[in-house]
């Protein structure tokens, strides 16, 4: 037996014993069924409310709302941190981010010289598909860091992408926000020139450093350059037509590799500021530029679905589409707001913070024929489960083991378990202070405020807490005014069954839950872990290249 056919032969006793239980058998027992290909699109600080099928009225998401009506959307999804980078972490590799590293954690944006932060030793989403037999790409935004210990931006930027189960990358280094403003692909700089090379000269050297696209202030905030040379590299990057860019080396990737399995991983910098989106896209929506770059991401997914149609993939292909976390009120989102939107819809909080608005994300997956289309779900879900489910998606066990965080979601996108696949769930802010726990209806929060951004006056890039609560009309028991009221309970419980958008915090009314729930997020915190105990449960690193 090949091993095509050994992947085909698990796949379909997976569908035929698992799948089943929740009564989608009958779809799904051909013994020469394909392989699906997976498409995972990973959109950048895209908030609740940001999309049409998520009730946004001020901008237009045909593309994506599309998706949603061809198959389901989830109303209790999360990420697994509030913040850019750890929630990269956890989806890659099931894992919490306040676990990595020993128990140190990964809790803020990576810096600009981080090496790789994830152990190539560790298993990672990617890793999954490759011991499958699939061809595997991660393009756009990576923001996890290159080489080992500090990255001094020597070629080759190893290890990478290509030492976590990826057979090719191409992207933004770190963000469309920070430097260096190039693009890599591989290991490599695009356009880079051993006569002119790429120069870290670190904060406060900007008058020295490469020129890059100049944008106007109302597009938010982006970090001047801290580098020199490359300069065709620098021009190549123009920030208006990063999406294009992006978009055409999925079409370009996914036809490239249509005649066997492949798994892409599509991480947009949409819609992370600074806003700037193309010419044609400028002025389209009723959001200002926030807006038109959410409709530059729509055009973007059309590209990559109108792909899979064109070449006869789309129904025996696995799209999921979602975001790393909630929205961000920097200045596009404060006028988006100001023009009538709603970022995260009515949810309490933005990025950074424990609130709900912070982590709670849009997640649609479409999969005609094994998907119901039109659906919705409500079952509690996070980013970091999609390593137990592509595991069982590929016929590799259960998906789930004792040792990951990662739970098999896989029912919950084919079928309709009635009861719930995940019962707890933590949550972390920026802040190590503000981490959190779900279980069940109850959310606990052990500290006031949301634990993210404090921006408050007009000049402030990054608004949070209870003055961006009060910027945006929000409703919560312990803020008056913009402020924490003085008397505020000391943590925070909420019953999110009856109260979604975390208007009264009950800390007070249900103390045998308070302690119920402290006891519970005491379990997760990571003890002091000796450095040799650290991969003892990671599985070894086979297949990388």
């Amino acid at each position: 037996m090949s091993r095509s056919d050994f992947i085909r032969g698990a796949v379909s006793l997976l569908w035929l014993f698992g799948v089943g239980t929740v009564g989608r058998a009958e779809q799904a027992a051909d013994e020469n069924a394909p392989s699906p290909n997976v498409v995972f699109i990973f959109a950048d600080d895209l908030g609740y409310g940001d999309l049409g099928c998520y009730g946004a009225s001020k901008v237009q998401t045909p593309n994506i709302d599309r998706l949603a009506k061809q198959g389901r959307m989830f109303s209790d999804a999360h990420s697994a941190s509030a913040v850019c980078t750890p929630s990269r972490y956890a989806l890659l590799t099931g894992e919490y981010p306040f676990r990595a590293h020993g128990g140190k954690g990964i809790w803020g944006p990576a810096p600009v010289t981080s090496g790789l932060l994830i152990d190539p030793d560790q298993q990672t989403i990617a890793d999954v598909f490759k011991d499958s037999g699939y061809a595997t790409a991660a393009l756009g935004k990576w923001h996890l860091g290159f080489g080992e210990g500090k990255n001094d931006w020597q070629e080759p930027l190893r290890p990478g992408p290509q030492d976590l189960g990826f057979d090719y990358y191409f992207g933004l280094p770190v963000v469309n926000s920070a430097p260096p403003y190039v693009f890599v692909e591989n290991d490599r700089v695009v356009d880079g020139d051993p006569n002119d090379p790429l120069v870290y000269l670190g904060r406060g050297r900007h008058k020295d450093a490469t020129p890059i696209t100049p944008i106007p202030p109302e597009a938010s905030q982006r970090t001047a350059n801290m580098f020199k040379g490359a300069v065709r590299a620098h021009q190549r990057y123009n920030d208006y037509t990063v999406g294009t860019v992006l978009a055409e080396k999925a079409v370009d990737w996914i036809t490239a590799n249509k005649q066997q399995p492949f798994f892409l991983y599509m991480a947009t910098t949409h819609i992370h500021h600074p806003f700037t989106p193309g010419k044609r896209f400028q002025g389209t929506s009723d959001a200002a530029l926030y807006g038109d770059f959410i409709q530059e991401l729509d055009w973007m997914v059309g590209e990559v679905t109108g792909c899979l149609e064109e070449h006869g993939l789309s129904d025996n292909t696995l799209v999921i589409f979602t975001s790393d976390n909630g929205g961000m009120l920097n200045l596009g989102g404060r006028n988006a707001v100001r023009a009538g939107h709603r970022i995260n819809g009515d949810l309490l909080g933005f990025k950074f913070g424990a609130w709900e608005g912070g982590h709670r994300i849009p997640f649609i997956a479409r999969w005609p024929g094994k998907i119901p289309a039109g659906t919705k779900s409500h079952q509690l879900l996070c980013n970091v489960d999609m390593l137990a489910t592509f595991k069982a998606l590929t016929g590799q066990g259960s998906g789930d083991a004792s040792e990951s965080d990662s739970i098999n979601m896989l029912p919950a996108l084919l079928g309709e378990p009635t009861a719930a696949l995940r019962e707890e769930l933590v949550l972390a802010a920026h802040k190590p202070s503000h981490l959190a726990i779900r279980k069940g209806k109850w959310m606990y929060i052990g500290a006031r405020g949301s634990g993210g951004f404090g921006g408050s006056k007009p000049q402030h890039h990054a608004w949070g807490g209870p003055p961006a609560a009060a910027f945006v009309g929000s409703v919560n028991s312990d803020l008056k005014n913009g402020k924490l009221k003085p008397g505020a309970p000391p943590a925070q419980l909420y019953d999110l069954e009856n109260d979604m958008y975390q208007t009264q915090n009950v800390y007070n009314q249900y103390p045998a839950v308070v302690k119920q729930m402290q006891q519970l997020l005491q379990t997760y915190r990571p003890q002091n872990v000796p450095p040799e105990q650290r991969n003892r449960n990671r599985p070894q690193n086979r297949n990388k290249q």
